[in-house]
């Protein structure tokens, strides 16, 4: 998408206008039924955290625990479900007018991304997700996923134990506290290829929002809104292709996209091959 398109869609990671303390406290003792004093000795009025749909505060408990409390925007259901009638109705158009797009599947496409949206607004689904992703690593001391406060999470509300850490994307900080950047590349990637190549369960969202380094040096994921799951007959498709590509054995990484259904059988397989080719080629 280019630099600049980037760096604007990375305003959408944790800089957004935030929605008041107040709101945010109100939110609170209405989804648990009981005031915001019975849950929390301390609760910070200003969100350390404000993207696209929801903010986080940190807080302690009445039983002295410091924990980050994520809390829905207020509203935002509503304004995805306004988004998705739009989209929704921008495919069929797209379907319609332009015959090449239907293999995209632009419909199909937007339901997958309204299913995604539903799980995402619901914050029980995302302490499942941390929950699992953390007992996946429980034997991995370098890779940290925040433990899950169930008696301060519902559907709205998400309670985690509070984390600190430098950005992954800020070296020169990193550098500066004595962290190695090559060090910190072997931890975060090999804890991505266990999640994709071991677990089938992954975090599908890994901006650097939400990666922290500890002074420990280790790698801090949050925000498990968006997951991924991989079948086993995926995972294999996935590493035969990847260890083609590095293997340069552009063919077999031809071949596995036709055995997986990825492209259709009546393309000419040399042609890809040839295209494979031009494309993992330059990077190597």
């Amino acid at each position: 998408v280019g630099e600049d398109v980037a760096l604007a869609l990375s305003e959408l990671q944790d800089r957004l206008p935030p929605f008041s303390g107040q709101a945010a406290r109100d939110i609170v003792a209405r989804e648990f039924d009981q005031p915001l004093k019975a849950l929390f000795a301390e609760f910070d009025n200003e969100p350390v955290a404000a993207a696209s749909i929801a903010q986080v505060h940190f807080a302690r408990t009445v039983a002295g625990d410091e924990v980050a409390v994520k809390i829905l925007r207020p509203g935002i259901e509503a304004a995805f479900a306004r988004d998705l009638e739009l989209f929704y109705w921008l495919a069929a158009l797209a379907e319609r007018a332009m015959p090449a797009w239907r293999r995209l599947k632009p419909v199909e496409v937007i339901r997958t991304f309204a299913e995604s949206v539903a799980m995402e607004m619901d914050l029980r689904i995302e302490a499942a997700a941390a929950s699992e992703l953390k007992q996946n690593f429980a034997d991995e001391p370098m890779f940290f996923v925040p433990a899950v406060d169930w008696q301060r999470t519902s559907q709205r509300v998400l309670t985690l134990e509070r984390v600190a850490g430098v950005p992954i994307d800020e070296r020169e900080n990193l550098v500066s506290a004595g962290h190695e950047p090559r060090d910190i590349l072997v931890i975060a990637a090999g804890a991505f290829f266990r999640q994709v190549f071991r677990d089938g369960f992954f975090h599908a969202d890994l901006h650097a929002g939400n990666l922290l380094v500890d002074a420990e040096g280790r790698v801090i994921a949050v925000d498990f809104g968006i997951m991924g799951r991989l079948d086993r007959e995926t995972r294999r498709y996935l590493a035969e292709m990847l260890m083609g590509f590095l293997r340069r054995d552009y063919a077999r990484v031809a071949e596995v996209h036709f055995e997986a259904g990825y492209v259709p059988r009546r393309k000419s397989k040399a042609a890809f091959t040839q295209a494979i080719r031009a494309i993992g080629e330059p990077i190597l």
